[in-house]
């Protein structure tokens, strides 16, 4: 079974970028979809970004399109999230997880999950 684990996150200014990594652990990370969600402070867990097992197909969270771009690189077992022009509203910690669906967009539609980085945007 798969193992996430996040690193990446911090703090930045707004307008500043960070790129979170997710490494997993074992020898099935091409047989699963990838996504990353967040969580701020008081709020419900949101979907941010997904991507297909294999190939470059995303799906991508409106309130973070055009900023924030989710790669995968299945030789490394990781998964990324490149995030620019970060606003305040963008501090969360951030999740990681897998999913066997095609680009699940959903929260109960992902099995693994990581134990998440904090990211903090300063004004």
């Amino acid at each position: 079974q798969v193992q996430l684990a996040e690193s990446g996150g911090g703090l930045v200014q707004a307008g500043g970028s960070l790129r979170l990594s997710c490494a997993a652990s074992g020898r099935t990370f091409d047989n699963y979809a990838m996504g990353w969600f967040r969580q701020a402070p008081g709020k419900e867990r949101e979907f941010v970004a997904a991507i297909a097992r294999i190939g470059s197909s995303t799906n991508t969270a409106d309130s973070v399109k055009g900023r924030f771009t989710i790669s995968r690189d299945n030789a490394k077992n990781s998964v990324y999230l490149q995030m620019n022009s970060l606003k305040p509203e963008d501090t969360a910690v951030y999740y990681c997880a897998a999913s066997t669906f095609f680009i699940p967009t959903m929260e109960n539609e992902y099995g693994l999950w990581g134990q998440g980085t904090q990211v903090t945007v300063s004004s």
